[in-house]
């Protein structure tokens, strides 16, 4: 089943503050949108717009051609499901506690979770490979874990669209590397994921499409290959870029460090 989250003629910010304007968005299933832009250029604002956690300040976001205004948060929840940086809980909740919070999208804040909610939280663990997580303390895994303990909240809420807000960010290389393989591996399974990062490098790696964000427009929407050139990233982040070719086939950015000319 095809599910598509769609933004047309969208502005975004808060009140008294408009961040960006004339935005045209869409997302379905099966394909991986990375969103690029420099610091403070509304990534994540856009993105709780696209959640409807923030009104639209202008033009419209739909889901299936419904209006997200018009949809309850539950509805908005068993189609998309939110993917935010890991961070430190408060709580000592184990791994399967918070896996399983995902399921209140179909029980509710304060309904009991059943048999089968428990089920679905084990296999997204599993999905992940960190099944052996399940009883450990959230609190003191690794910060590469917890990101993919919140991924696998958000797989065991069944939405068909996963909106991830910086997976990687302060991860090392090998969490990093870890993350995206298996954001790759939930697109091919047919989730639809948009993605946002400061490294181009992630959206030559496995993006689908890229979107460029800059000075509160859309910039840029594309194939990575067409999109991410050495003037795009010399525009956006003011600093020189070499597009290389490696052994096999796969593209980097290689920055131009001043320093060594």
């Amino acid at each position: 089943m095809v599910t598509r989250l769609r933004a047309e003629d969208l502005a975004f910010g808060y009140r008294g503050h408009e961040v960006g304007r004339d935005l045209d968005v869409e997302l379905t299933t099966g394909e991986i949108v990375c969103l690029l832009g420099p610091n403070g250029c509304g990534k994540t604002t856009l993105f709780k717009t696209l959640l409807g956690l923030l009104p639209a300040r202008g033009g419209r976001v739909l889901i299936d051609d419904m209006p997200i205004a018009s949809l309850s948060r539950s509805e908005i929840a068993q189609r998309i499901a939110y993917v935010p940086q890991a961070h430190d809980a408060v709580f000592p909740f184990t791994v399967a506690d918070m896996v399983l919070m995902g399921r209140t999208a179909h029980r509710g804040l304060f309904a009991t979770p059943g048999m089968d909610d428990r089920a679905r939280a084990r296999e997204a663990l599993e999905a992940l490979g960190i099944g052996d997580l399940s009883d450990r303390d959230y609190t003191r895994i690794s910060g590469g874990q917890r990101q993919l303990a919140l991924v696998a909240r958000a797989i065991a809420q069944d939405a068909r669209l996963l909106v991830m807000d910086e997976p990687t960010a302060s991860l090392d290389f090998g969490n990093q590397v870890q993350v995206l393989d298996r954001v790759m591996q939930l697109a091919g399974s047919g989730l639809g994921i948009i993605i946002s990062t400061h490294n181009p490098d992630h959206a030559l790696a496995c993006a689908t499409r890229v979107l460029v964000l800059h000075e509160g427009r859309l910039y840029a929407d594309g194939a990575p290959l067409d999109v991410l050139t050495p003037a795009l990233l010399r525009t956006i982040y003011g600093v020189e870029v070499g597009i290389e070719v490696l052994r096999d086939g796969a593209r980097v950015c290689a920055p131009r460090y001043a320093a060594r000319q």
